[in-house]
């Protein structure tokens, strides 16, 4: 019932053109099966002298038009007949197959939007732990699964059990212990159908698993080739992309076993009951039990019936499979979106940040920042300094809404920050991150990404205070330099200045640097800087980094280890302390002076 759901959820949108696709499946089944009963009537009644054994309304239009005397006399009239019912068929059966495939195509794409448009408002812990090439797999290899079933194997099964109620109605009115003969075989296919069914659905789960992990294998390689190649792990990586690759292989092999088993087996079966149509034929045709068009009639009605039940397995294979695809989609579709956020607040938001005895954890009991209180005023550069692990990218996701804390409060403008409106608060903070994220687009739309249709006066006005103008201009397209996938084709320095620009430009009330000049040099480091103080007027800054050239000109500094803060003042009042800030001070200081000595 579950499955049935889910297809009826896909199939929504374009409901008329799949009813259109049924009455089309009837029609087409109607003149396909009315075929072999004419057939029938011209063999016996018009070329022979039996009387007519027709449907009572096709009898009575016969005898309006003078009976079979008339058929009789005008015997092209009668095969025209024949050429029409089959012509009849051709429509149908092409009006069936456009208007599933223009209905499977429209929901699919739907289904592609929801999917993805889900995903996008899925919270940031999900993509965390999602794997991105079993995602790509749902939302297109498994959407394709579903709209070939839906497009083509769903409408056939509907045609197949239209076909054979009609079939069999035709043959029970013209014998029915010849019926009983023609139709001996086929619970034995039906039971056969049913196991191969049930055999196909578990193998096509595992086997589209291991394709979304073979995918997510490819994907990780692809995005890190660099780091590959670095490492010159290439050997090590297409060992474990061919183990992937191998264990799908041999689950297909295995679908292709139970397929290979299946055909050989149920083709004997549809043989034996041909050949038993075949011969009980001959014998009541000869002891005048049925007539010859009788006989022709049953033989041509069984092939149309016992071969059609036998490909209905493989049809219920294929439903098998899109249950699975469908399954894995609602999955995605199942999982809980970020709150919308309607009932929160969307205050002005000026700068001024609090954290009182704020708890968080990822883990149940393994807190990653314990009671932590500090306070940032309107327009104040603030400094956190921390070792790995220390909770520092933690407290940013926690600002950003990434995360919600489990106790304590955070405040913006004395606004519980759990009472604002994610977006809303996502908009009023700008991040530049230490591997930043860069698009397969041109230098200018990455850095005017947060804020589209932005004058290029922006655009080089923060690309300038980035430090990075006068490097884009040395590029031979310039700002129309096409980055490459993730912004490989630019330094680690290049990126991440374009991504301050990128931030800055958005002209918001806090920022926030996560140790994001950790890839420049000094130099370019002040000269960012010091270009930030001269724009930032009342804008809050946040700055992460271990450099403390970077950190000494903040108005606050903060020290975080193990979660907590264990320091805070300025750079002259820490340096003065015995602490961390202090060693790492004292050895970056000697560390230079070694340089200097060297230079």
């Amino acid at each position: 019932m579950r499955n049935l759901k889910l297809l009826i959820n896909f199939m929504k949108g374009s409901i008329y053109l799949y009813i259109g696709a049924v009455v089309s499946v009837c029609f087409a089944a109607f003149f396909t099966t009315a075929i072999p009963l004419a057939m029938k009537a011209l063999i016996d009644s018009v070329i022979g002298e039996e009387p007519l054994e027709l449907p009572l309304w096709v009898l009575k239009i016969i005898d309006k038009i003078g009976g079979r005397e008339v058929l009789a006399a005008n015997l092209p009239a009668v095969c025209a007949i024949i050429v029409v019912l089959t012509a009849g068929q051709g429509i149908f059966l092409y009006l069936k197959v456009k208007l599933a495939a223009v209905a499977s195509e429209n929901s699919s794409k739907r289904i592609r939007e929801k999917i993805y448009d889900h995903i996008m408002h899925l919270p940031y812990d999900y993509h965390v732990k999602a794997q991105t090439g079993d995602l790509i797999q749902r939302s297109t290899s498994d959407v394709e699964t579903v709209r070939n079933f839906v497009s083509g194997q769903l409408i056939e099964i509907i045609q197949i059990l239209v076909s054979c109620v009609y079939i069999l109605i035709m043959m029970l009115s013209l014998d029915s212990l010849y019926t009983a003969v023609s139709i001996i075989m086929v619970p034995v296919v039906l039971v056969f159908t049913v196991k191969f069914f049930t055999s196909m659905k578990k193998v096509f789960k595992l086997t589209d698993e291991a394709e979304g992990s073979m995918s997510t294998t490819l994907q990780e390689n692809l995005t890190g080739v660099r780091v590959v190649k670095a490492f010159g792990a290439q050997s090590f990586e297409i060992e474990k992309f061919d183990q992937k690759s191998r264990e799908y292989r041999d689950l297909i092999m295995k679908i292709i076993r139970l397929m290979a088993a299946f055909w050989s087996n149920s083709d004997l079966l549809c043989m034996t009951q041909y050949g038993i149509v075949l011969l009980a034929g001959v014998y009541m045709t000869i002891s005048d039990t049925i007539t010859l068009g009788t006989m022709v009639a049953f033989t041509t009605l069984s092939g149309m019936l016992i071969w059609p039940i036998r490909q209905l397995g493989q049809f219920l294979a294929f439903m098998g499979q899109a249950f699975v695809a469908l399954a894995r989609i609602q999955e995605i579709l199942d999982e809980p979106v970020e709150p919308d956020g309607q009932d929160e607040y969307e205050p002005e938001i000026k700068g001024e940040i609090e954290f009182n005895n704020v708890y968080f954890e990822y883990e149940e009991g393994k807190p990653v920042l314990d009671n932590v209180s500090f306070r940032i005023r309107r327009g104040q550069t603030a400094a956190i300094l921390g070792v790995t692990g220390s909770g520092k990218s933690s407290l940013v996701h926690l600002l950003l809404r990434l995360y919600d804390y489990q106790g304590g409060t955070i405040k913006i403008d004395g606004v519980e920050l759990k009472k604002i409106n994610r977006k809303w608060l996502r908009r009023n903070i700008g991040i530049a991150l230490q591997e930043p994220f860069l698009f397969s687009k041109t230098i200018k739309e990455n850095i005017a990404i947060g804020k589209p249709n932005t004058p290029d006066s922006e655009i080089f006005s923060a690309a300038s205070m980035a430090c990075i103008h006068n490097t884009i201009q040395n590029f031979e397209k310039g700002y129309d330099t096409l980055v490459g996938e993730r912004g490989v084709t630019l330094s680690g320095g290049q990126r991440q200045r374009l991504s301050i620009a990128r931030t800055i430009i958005r002209d918001v009330p806090i920022l926030i640097f996560d140790d994001s000049l950790s890839a420049v040099d000094m130099e370019t480091d002040a000269a960012i800087r010091k270009a930030l103080r001269e724009r930032r007027k009342n804008v809050t800054t946040i700055i992460i980094s271990h450099r403390i050239t970077t950190l000494a000109e903040a108005d606050v500094i903060f020290v975080l280890d193990k979660g907590k803060i264990t320091q805070s003042g300025t750079h002259e009042e820490l340096i003065k302390q015995d602490g961390l800030y202090r060693r790492v001070w004292l050895i970056q200081n000697s560390l230079e002076e070694e340089l200097a000595g060297i230079v």
